[in-house]
């Protein structure tokens, strides 16, 4: 339990400390339709299933600050270090479990997506009632059970589309798993129908929302761009090197470091030999030792599979979230074998390789912990309200207007539904507020002046004219280019960390004599 309270706290301290990143900013903007139905609508304009974004409609009944709109991300990634925990109890023994605890409670990872308005601690928190709920019903023979165990599934197709894989892995498992049929007629029976109904649900959002999103290349768009590494290209790796090198990335970002990462597909491999040898002493109601390496080690194959056909990304990415609940699963099965001369031996070396994984990380986040503090937030957004004069003309490009809109306006300044022009007015607070067309996901030093001219032209700025430019998010490789490149034309520049500056630029104008010497200072926090 003590375990449990630790992750817990750290997922409130992380929930409450750190600003919006813009995924959260996005969904907090879908989910603040005016209906339920718009709020479907705007759902459906991302690539994830709508069942996050339609909770979080109603939560904000509740509260719009950070911790708050985080709080069911916190719960759910809570609970699922529990029910992993009671999983593993049941199928091998308490040991196991308070190992398979201690990875997912306190991963860097884990807490993290626990920590954040996005769809995965959902997701986990489904696929581990999945687990959990399926080992009750075969172990009771119990169709109720096997209505839990259905229900969590749908849970997980309708909040993110990894499930499909997990769905697949989990239908295998189960024929598997309740062979001979006939033995437990009334609950095969159960499954089954809970089964059509999952392929029913699964089948109506790919047709009706994946492959329309899949014409737009919103989907493939990251498999030659940032999910580059995670998709495999024919030609530049073979296939035996890509799957090695992507399921180590899987167990790295699982603990946010390369070297302990090692140590647990270590640590995992072990765990599945130890199965497929029945070296491990299993409850005798549960899976045989196959069976659970099947369990354990198809999710892998799958998702990998999925990489070679250019389906889905396959390594050190949050989109393979799920698999982090089957690493430590088997590599806490893999640490069984390690048995020191002290009992509370390897709790405290597993304990304290996770505080250092935390505190450690390698590689780092995408925004380093001291740079989405919060009152960085606050300080850049009280110092635009003090520098821009009322009636001023902010601009932004997409990410930083969807944080522009949260922290600045009170509400949404960038565009959802279609048709989507190439840039978008609203007003903010006294303020009008310029961004740009979703694509246009951050600004770059060598196409701001265009598109400044651009937007110019389109809002009838005459040449001279003062705007605001507010950069905020996954800025960190474009914003030192952006504050000293000439062109750009950056005044009176404030930074609030890495992540997040405010400048003055000159429509129709380079950058003044005088500014200069302030564009050639280091890029790093002003007050």
């Amino acid at each position: 339990m003590l375990v449990l309270v630790v992750g817990f706290g750290a997922r409130l301290f992380k929930a409450w400390r750190y600003f919006l990143n813009p995924d959260e900013a996005l969904h907090n903007l879908l989910a603040s339709q005016a209906s339920l139905r718009l709020t479907n609508q705007a759902a459906l304009t991302n690539a994830h299933p709508p069942l996050l974004i339609l909770v979080t409609h109603y939560w904000r009944w509740l509260g719009q600050s950070e911790l708050m709109l985080r709080m069911p991300s916190v719960l759910a990634g809570t609970a699922c270090c529990w029910l992993i925990y009671l999983w593993l109890r049941q199928i091998v023994d308490r040991s196991t479990g308070l190992v398979g605890l201690l990875l997912l409670a306190l991963s860097p990872t884990m807490i993290g997506l626990s920590a954040e308005l996005r769809q995965y601690a959902l997701l986990l928190f489904f696929v581990s009632g999945c687990l959990y709920c399926s080992g009750q019903a075969v172990e009771r023979n119990s169709a109720a059970w096997m209505g839990l165990f259905s229900l969590a599934l749908y849970g997980a197709l309708l909040v993110h589309y990894s499930s499909f894989i997990f769905a697949f892995v989990m239908g295998v498992y189960m024929l598997v798993r309740l062979y001979p049929y006939a033995h437990r007629l009334r609950l095969c029976t159960a499954w089954a129908a809970g089964q059509a109904v999952g392929v029913a649900l699964a089948a109506y959002y790919y047709f009706t929302h994946v492959v329309p999103l899949g014409k737009t290349g919103m989907l493939s768009g990251g498999y030659d761009t940032w999910l580059r590494k995670s998709t495999y290209h024919a030609g530049e790796t073979n296939v035996v090197k890509f799957a090695a090198t992507q399921t180590l990335r899987v167990f790295t970002y699982f603990l946010s470091h390369g070297f302990l990462g090692t140590l647990a597909l270590v640590a995992f491999l072990t765990g599945i030999g130890l199965l497929l040898r029945n070296k491990v002493a299993l409850n005798k109601q549960g899976p045989t030792g196959r069976q659970l390496a099947l369990l354990l080690g198809l999710p892998f194959f799958v998702n990998c599979a999925a990489a070679f056909a250019r389906q889905y990304p396959y390594g050190g990415t949050r989109h393979d979230a799920f698999l982090t609940i089957f690493a430590a699963s088997g590599a806490a099965i893999g640490l069984t074998a390690w048995r020191p001369s002290r009992v509370w031996i390897k709790p405290l070396v597993i304990a304290l390789a996770l505080v250092f994984c935390n505190f450690f990380p390698a590689p780092p986040p995408p925004i380093r912990p001291r740079n989405q503090a919060r009152v960085l937030m606050e300080r850049a957004v009280d110092a635009l309200r003090a520098s821009a004069p009322p009636g001023a003309i902010i601009v932004a490009a997409y990410q930083s207007g969807l944080l522009l809109g949260y922290y600045t306006c009170g509400h949404g300044v960038v565009q959802v539904f279609p048709p989507l022009h190439q840039f978008a007015e609203a007003d903010c607070n006294g303020y009008r507020v310029i961004t740009t067309i979703p694509s246009e996901w951050k600004f770059y030093a060598k196409d701001f002046p265009g598109e400044l001219s651009v937007m110019a032209k389109a809002y009838n700025l005459a040449p001279g004219s003062k705007v605001w430019l507010f950069d905020a998010g996954w800025i960190s490789d474009s914003a030192p280019a952006l504050i000293q490149d000439r062109r750009v034309g950056c005044s009176s520049t404030r930074t609030f960390g890495e992540n997040i500056f405010i400048c003055e630029v000159t429509v129709g104008g380079a950058r003044r004599p005088e500014d200069e010497t302030r564009a050639r200072m280091p890029y790093k926090q002003t007050n």
